[in-house]
């Protein structure tokens, strides 16, 4: 496989984990409900953990910890070998396995093209239509200030 192979199969996955990462869980299930997902194997029962947050002091400072977040995290295989990661931040279990399940599916050359119509195109679409309602009704509640001048006194 090329580099350049690798590289888009990488930019894949990630973009899917964007989308399954800001998705809840039910809509993930809901969705991946309409795929006949092959037999899988949990490589890690999902579990909790905890994670350090750091941060920078006007993006660019000296790094510090800010403190520590709960995440979940699974790792599953496919029958046909193909092992996928989920990550998920809080105390969702059942997510963090769904999140690894379509990372598997994404890389499997049989169920990618399913994955993706039939779950990541109407998640995404679902988070795009949540992001313009949010910005429409912030638009509503946006205040323009105007400057009087009094005359020359």
């Amino acid at each position: 496989m090329t580099a350049g192979g690798e590289t888009g199969k990488q930019a894949r996955r990630q973009a899917a984990m964007a989308v399954l990462a800001h998705s809840d869980t039910a809509a993930i299930a809901g969705c991946l409900g309409s795929v006949t997902a092959p037999a899988y194997e949990d490589l890690r029962e999902p579990e909790n953990g905890l994670v350090m947050v750091r941060g920078r002091i006007g993006g660019d400072g000296a790094p510090f910890n800010v403190g520590e977040a709960t995440v979940s995290r699974a790792a599953v295989r496919l029958a046909s070998g193909e092992v996928g990661f989920g990550y998920a931040l809080g105390r969702d279990r059942q997510k963090a396995r769904l999140i690894a399940l379509c990372d598997a599916l994404v890389q499997s050359k049989e169920f990618s093209d399913a994955v993706e119509t039939t779950v990541l195109a109407p998640l995404r679409a679902a988070i795009v239509a949540a992001r313009d309602r949010n910005a429409r009704e912030t638009a509503a509640t946006r205040v323009d200030f105007y400057t009087l001048v009094r005359g020359e006194g």
